[in-house]
C-alpha cells in the first residue's frame, strides 16, 4: 500500500520529537574527550552500515596490513550488534541497552551518549551533521551529530533492525511493520511508505532514484525514490534480511533458504544462482562487492569469494564459528568479524590469512574501516579500534 504525499496527514515537527522517552543526553566538556577540531577528508569516513548508498562494504581509504589494537571502549551493561558510523574524526555506534555514543576516534574517549527507554539492534547512519537510528520498539530517531541533542523521533509500529539511507533531502527507513518508510531528513515528516507482504529487515540499498530492499516475503523489491511506487520485483527461494550489494546492473545477496542470489536489476531476471550442496544454512551476512569478486560469510562458518560474473567459487577461508558479520574490503584485503571471539584479515585475491585478533568475544555487527582504521563492536559490550601504532 502506498501513501500518496500530497494526500497522507503530516505529524507536527513538535509531536514528533518523541521527548517523552528520551531518558536524557550526557555531553562530556571539550579537551582531551572533546570533539576532534579538524574535518576530515571524505575517504576517512564510513557514514552508513556498509559503507557507501550502494551497500557494497568497500573502504575508500587504507589501512596497515597487520593493524594493532589503539583502544578499547567498554559499556558495563550493554552489548553492541550493530556496525560503527565514522564521520570527521568521530565515531557513533549504539547499544542494546539503549545508548547512543559519540567516541573520538583518535582515542576512543566518549564525546557524548544519547540514552533511551528502549535499545538498539540497528546501525547509526550519519549524513549532513546528524545522526539517524531506530530502536527495537519502532522508533527511528534524528540526533544533532555534535553535541546527542534529539532533533526529532518517528514513530513506525515494530522494531528497526536496521541502518537508514539517503536520497536528496529525504531519509528511508525499513521497519518490521512491513514498511518503507521515505522522511524529510530535516524535520521527520512523512513523504510516502511503502508496504510489502511482510517484515523488512534490511538496510535500503539505492542507486539512482531506485532503492533495493530484500523482504522477508521471499521477493526482492525495486521501488522508485521519487514517487514512492514499485518498479518491479524478483521472486527469490525464500525470506531474507540481508542488506543488498549493487555493482553495476546487478544486485547480490543470499536468503535464509542458504541461496545467494545475483540479479540483474534493470531486467529483473536471476543471472545465477548459488548454493552449498553440503549445507543449506542461512544467510545473516550481507555481501562485500568490487570488481572481480564478491565475498559473503555463512553461518556454515565459511567466508565465501564468489565470481560476480557467473557465480563460480573463487575460494573459501573456515573459521572457528558462524559468520553472520558482514565482510569489508579495503585494498587487496578483507576483514570480518565471527561468533568465535576473532577478527579476520584475508587476502581478497586467495582467501590466505593476513591477520588474525583474538577477542573472546563475539561479533554479529560488522567492521568499518575509516581515517585509517578499522573499528568493530561486540556482543558482549566493546568496541574496538586497530591501526597503525606510532
Amino acid at each position: 500500500m502506498l501513501t500518496d504525499p500530497r494526500t497522507s496527514s503530516r505529524m507536527p515537527i513538535a509531536a514528533v520529537l518523541l521527548l517523552a522517552i528520551t531518558v536524557g543526553v550526557s555531553i562530556v566538556p571539550a579537551g582531551e574527550t572533546g570533539r576532534p577540531e579538524t574535518k576530515q577528508k571524505s575517504d576517512s569516513n564510513w557514514p552508513l552500515f556498509r559503507g557507501n548508498s550502494l551497500s557494497q562494504g568497500v573502504a575508500s581509504g587504507s589501512l596497515v596490513e597487520k593493524p594493532k589494537l589503539l583502544w578499547k571502549f567498554q559499556v558495563k551493561d550493554g552489548a553492541f550488534e550493530g556496525t560503527p558510523a565514522v564521520v570527521d574524526g568521530v565515531v557513533y555506534i549504539a547499544d542494546l541497552d539503549g545508548t547512543l555514543f559519540a567516541l573520538r576516534l583518535d582515542n576512543g574517549k566518549k564525546i557524548w551518549e544519547y540514552k533511551i527507554e528502549g535499545g538498539f539492534i540497528a546501525s547509526p547512519a550519519v549524513h549532513q551533521k546528524r545522526v539517524y537510528v531506530g530502536d527495537y520498539d519502532g522508533n527511528f530517531y534524528c540526533v544533532d551529530a555534535t553535541n546527542g541533542k534529539a532533533l526529532w523521533a518517528f514513530k513506525t509500529q515494530a522494531e528497526i533492525d536496521a541502518s537508514a539511507n539517503f536520497y536528496k533531502d529525504k531519509v528511508l527507513i525499513g521497519s518490521q511493520d512491513a514498511t518503507l518508510y521515505c522522511l524529510d531528513a530535516a524535520d521527520g515528516t512523512l513523504a510516502w511508505k511503502h508496504e510489502i507482504a511482510d517484515q523488512i529487515r534490511c538496510s535500503p540499498t539505492i542507486v539512482g532514484n531506485r532503492c533495493f530492499l530484500a523482504g522477508c516475503d521471499g521477493r526482492l523489491h525495486i521501488i522508485d525514490i521519487d514517487e514512492g511506487k514499485a518498479v518491479s520485483d524478483v521472486e527469490l527461494d525464500g525470506p531474507t534480511g540481508v542488506t543488498p550489494a549493487v555493482l553495476g546492473d546487478r544486485v547480490f545477496f543470499g536468503t535464509e533458504g542458504g541461496v545467494f542470489f545475483a540479479i540483474d536489476w534493470r531486467k529483473a531476471e536471476i543471472v545465477w544462482k548459488y548454493a552449498d550442496a553440503e549445507t543449506a544454512l542461512p544467510f545473516r551476512s550481507s555481501a562485500a562487492v568490487t570488481k572481480g569478486i564478491v565475498l559473503v560469510g555463512g553461518r556454515n562458518k565459511q567466508i565465501l569469494a564468489l565470481d560476480p560474473e557467473n557465480g563460480k567459487q573463487l575460494w573459501q577461508f573456515t573459521t572457528r564459528g558462524r559468520v553472520d558479520s558482514s565482510p569489508v574490503i579495503v585494498g587487496r584485503r578483507i576483514y570480518v568479524g565471527g561468533t568465535d571471539g576473532r577478527i579476520y584479515g584475508l587476502n581478497l585475491d586467495t582467501g590466505k590469512p593476513t591477520w588474525e585478533y583474538e577477542t573472546g568475544d563475539g561479533f554479529v555487527g560488522s567492521a568499518a574501516i575509516a581515517g585509517g582504521r578499522l573499528l568493530i563492536a561486540s556482543d558482549e559490550g566493546t568496541v574496538y579500534c586497530f591501526g597503525e601504532k606510532k
